[in-house]
């Protein structure tokens, strides 16, 4: 049998019909019904599925920087299994090969054994499936019936990854977390372990985090991303959120909501902060979200932001100092805090963020020297409050400016949480990139290898902010931490000790779903 390794792309869910409209836009080339058993394991993400007497197993081998999936076959094999190859089955799931000396004599048998196994179970599933080529790869849109319930699924699968992800994009779905069979039937009949999402909803963009606590109490990422939407668009001049920022980031918050669901999360928090905060009308913005999927936007006070940011900030980062400062600057706000040994020391938010500079200033375009010293002026009078607090001996940084300078350093093609975090950024670093945003505009600035495109209107204004904090605390540098508010309502809100009791305020009814 010659083994080829197949790139794979999946979701699960209802909230896609555009792509699926695109994808079936043709007729299908052939239409499927069957009946099919899966295998799942509650610590693995194996594949291993029975249909018509015969036994087909896959090993996920890797997954690319976009979360595409490449996945290579095991076993394939008729009734009865062998003892080697109801072994490597078995081993796939991650269970001891004890029990197949004998082999599986049939279906009956494999079941039996999956039976008395305590971290296996098996799913009985109806497909009905729609086959078509598209992009020149293989695709279909397909239901999956079960005991507990319906779920709808595109995929698109090739050997080539290049076609596979061409194809993801015309289907106008890159960045979507890839959902393989397994993962989406263990979310489904609750076979899963303890998951949880959080969307933070902030004023230049959204972050979304689906977490999966581990017997130890430590969280391992299951999906995490973000999307601009600028809800904080125009925010400035009437305190008031606009309907098409209203629109758009509800809509984005909605499809997050429902990959946390299809993920498995069983239960989601929703928080905002400085642009809601702001807001006189964040209650429409709330409503919306509501109507569209049913969750409830809890609007963060700004020194519980700023305590939730210092949770996750320090998270991974072995830290040698006694005094440190750590400080997460958004499209709204900038939140600091500032502790010595063990002791939160003080820590408060002041409005000035990204969006608010880049609208005052028209840091969207190319700007003189001479106009970027009239920002660093005025960013330097709002943080004024930093002057004559001397000097920390650790100054950490958070949020979307600093990620996106230290992607840039390390001029990533594809972010790399686990390279940009305990990245250190220098003041010479940052005023190179200064010089870079400040002769170019937007578009061009799309270019630089590193940074998020989305985020090439507001970048000139977040490094203004990162280096007027050095430049008040006397540091030289910062290190950064890819972690973030998010992870901090994770660990806070969802821990092994914790009740999930909210400390911020719902804009309307009650936190969870």
């Amino acid at each position: 049998m010659t083994v080829v390794a197949r790139w794979e792309w999946r979701i699960f869910g209802d909230a896609f019909a555009v792509a699926r409209r695109r994808l079936t836009a043709t007729a299908p080339e052939r239409v499927e019904h069957s009946d099919e058993v899966y295998i799942v394991a509650r610590g693995s993400d194996a594949s291993v599925k029975v249909r018509d007497e015969r036994l087909d197993a896959k090993r996920l081998l890797r997954v690319d920087g976009e979360g595409l999936e490449q996945w290579v076959p095991v076993v394939k094999a008729q009734f009865p299994l062998a003892p080697d190859e109801l072994g490597s089955v078995l081993a796939l799931l991650g269970v001891p090969a004890a029990d197949a000396a004998q082999g599986a004599a049939s279906v009956e048998a494999l079941l039996e054994l999956v039976e008395r196994e305590p971290t296996l179970r098996a799913v009985r599933v109806h497909k009905n499936r729609e086959h078509y080529t598209f992009a020149g790869c293989m695709a279909e849109s397909s239901e999956l019936r079960t005991s507990a319930g319906a779920i709808h699924t595109l995929a698109v699968e090739s050997p080539d990854r290049e076609r596979v992800g061409a194809a993801v994009g015309a289907l106008g779905l890159s960045g979507r977390t890839v959902v393989s069979v397994p993962r989406a039937l263990k979310a489904l009949v609750g076979f899963s372990a303890s998951r949880a999402a959080v969307i933070d909803v902030g004023t230049n963009s959204v972050k979304f985090h689906v977490g999966e606590r581990m017997e130890d109490g430590r969280w391992r990422t299951v999906a995490a991303r973000a999307e601009i939407t600028r809800l904080g668009e125009g925010l400035a001049a009437e305190n008031e959120l606009s309907p098409a920022a209203i629109t758009r980031t509800a809509d984005v918050v909605a499809a997050m909501a429902n990959e946390a669901r299809t993920l498995g999360a069983a239960r989601i928090a929703t928080v905002g902060t400085a642009g809601l905060r702001i807001a006189h009308n964040a209650a429409d913005f709330a409503r919306a979200v509501r109507e569209r999927c049913g969750l409830v936007v809890e609007v963060l006070p700004a020194d519980e932001e700023a305590r939730l940011a210092y949770i996750a900030a320090l998270v991974d980062l072995e830290l040698q100092a006694e005094a440190i400062a750590v400080f997460d600057t958004g499209g709204g706000s900038t939140q600091f805090t500032f502790s010595r040994g063990t002791e939160v020391e003080d820590r408060f938010s002041i409005n000035l963020g990204a969006v608010r500079l880049t609208e005052r200033f028209g840091l969207d375009e190319r700007v003189s020297a001479d106009q970027l010293a009239t920002v660093l002026r005025a960013v330097e009078t709002e943080l004024a409050v930093l002057r004559g607090r001397g000097r920390p001996g650790l100054v950490v940084g958070m949020g979307g400016a600093t990620t996106n300078l230290a992607a840039v350093q390390h001029a990533l093609g594809t972010y790399d949480p686990d390279i940009v975090h305990g990245t250190v950024l220098t003041r010479d670093e940052i005023d190179r990139q200064l010089e870079l945003y400040r002769s170019r505009s937007a578009d061009e600035r799309r270019e630089i290898t590193g940074l998020q495109p989305a985020r090439a209107e507001v970048i000139l204004a977040g490094a203004c902010v990162v280096r007027t904090v050095l430049a008040l605390l006397g540091a030289d540098a910062l290190i950064v931490s890819d972690r973030g508010l998010r992870h901090g309502v994770l660990a806070e809100r969802f821990g092994r000790h914790t009740n999930g009791r909210p400390r911020g305020r719902p804009v309307a009814g009650t936190l969870d779903r």
